[in-house]
């Protein structure tokens, strides 16, 4: 039991991409692969926070727009809660060098649900 408390203390546990298992990384060989896929991608990591900026723009664009949202409903889009994106990544095993698929967790984003209601509108 302790060898194995050991070995998830110090190894990333997470999920295999297209196969039901889990997969047990070195921590760091995992951040590394997140830190080449950002960078191949030309992402650009933030260490602030700057939902709550884009959230009181969002505010004043849905204030200011009387035609698309209802004035009774606009407190349905707005998120109270916003915080950045945050990404986790599944591992593929069936390829070669095992390559990731990240996966963004935007529910949280300030935009999200103004985002759904313009789906809907143009779909």
């Amino acid at each position: 039991m302790k060898s194995i408390q050991a070995k998830l203390k110090d190894n990333a546990i997470t999920s295999a991409g297209k196969v039901n298992s889990l997969v047990i990384h070195p921590i760091q060989k995992y951040f590394t692969k997140i830190k080449n896929f950002i960078d191949k991608n030309n992402f650009q990591t933030s260490t602030t926070n700057l939902s709550r900026t884009f959230q009181n723009q969002i505010r004043k664009t849905i204030n200011s727009n009387t035609k698309l949202i209802n004035p009774d409903s606009r407190w349905k889009f707005i998120n109270l809660n916003p915080s950045a994106t945050t990404i986790r990544c599944l591992v593929k095993l069936h390829k070669v060098d095992q390559p990731i698929s990240p996966i963004a967790k935007w529910r949280n984003a300030p935009a999200y649900n103004l985002s759904r209601l313009l789906a809907l509108k143009i779909k």
